[in-house]
């Protein structure tokens, strides 16, 4: 009877305790969605990138040809003033009216023979007509860009890139053996830097970093060719030309 009720106890208390349900599995977290991805630029034309340096070429050569007609050096002027006609427009004679551009080869070969007959009156009207095809050149090359500001410093540096090569053949061992070569590099800085100003600020957000970066690149290699006439030695080597055009290249990736 003892053990019977004891089993009776045991059963009822096995009822009688309270039945507790298991916690409910957390709720999956929510997938994490994936990382935004920013959008990439939209490719640069390659034409319209060897276009745009053919006219910077020209313009630093013609930057070149002023400074140095100024200063009555009109030997070296003529031969600033060949180079366009010579060396490039060759290459782009095929392309000027894909851009709008009226021919101007007649206007370069003038603009040599006065510079040879050293005649700076005779200058004005070839060198106004070029200038007016070289801005019928960047008006065209900008209605094509989905961002100029973009193209501009892209062909301001493949111009850049060029001016350690002119420098390096100017150079030997210090000495300046190849004057042309020293003037070239110095025009081509010259001319970044006037492309890279005049897009600096519409560039979106804050590139004050970016720009300054740019601009002591610029400085250093102004410091080294001050003047368009050329030095008898010079103490800025190729391998330091190469760093500050690297340096300017560095700081333009991360312009916008």
């Amino acid at each position: 009877m003892r053990a019977r009720f004891a089993i009776c106890l045991g059963l009822f208390a096995t009822m009688a305790a309270p039945v507790f349900a298991q916690p409910a599995a957390p709720p999956a977290a929510p997938s994490a969605a994936p990382p935004a991805v920013a959008a990439q630029p939209t490719p640069l034309s390659s034409a319209d990138l060897a276009f745009g340096r053919n006219i910077a070429l020209i313009r630093g050569h013609l930057l070149t040809g002023d400074e140095l007609a100024a200063k009555g050096d009109w030997g070296a002027a003529a031969m600033h003033f060949a180079f366009p006609r010579e060396e490039v427009y060759g290459l782009i004679r095929a392309e000027v009216k894909n851009y709008k551009v009226p021919a101007f080869d007649d206007a370069l070969r003038e603009l040599v023979g006065a510079a040879k007959a050293r005649n700076a009156k005779a200058l004005v009207k070839p060198r106004q007509r070029v200038e007016t095809a070289l801005n019928a050149a960047d008006a065209g090359l900008k209605a094509k860009q989905p961002n100029w500001p973009r193209f501009t410093v892209a062909v301001a540096l493949s111009i850049l890139k060029t001016a350690p090569d002119e420098h390096d053949d100017a150079v030997v061992k210090g000495r300046v053996v190849r004057p042309i070569g020293y003037q070239t590099a110095r025009g081509y800085v010259l001319q970044a830097e006037r492309m890279i100003e005049g897009v600096a600020g519409e560039f979106p957000g804050d590139n004050a970093a970016s720009l300054a970066e740019i601009r002591a690149g610029i400085a250093e290699l102004k410091a080294a060719q001050p003047a368009v006439t050329a030095p008898k030695e010079t103490a800025f080597d190729d391998p330091a030309f190469q760093r500050a055009v690297a340096r300017i290249e560095a700081a333009a990736a991360k312009l916008p």
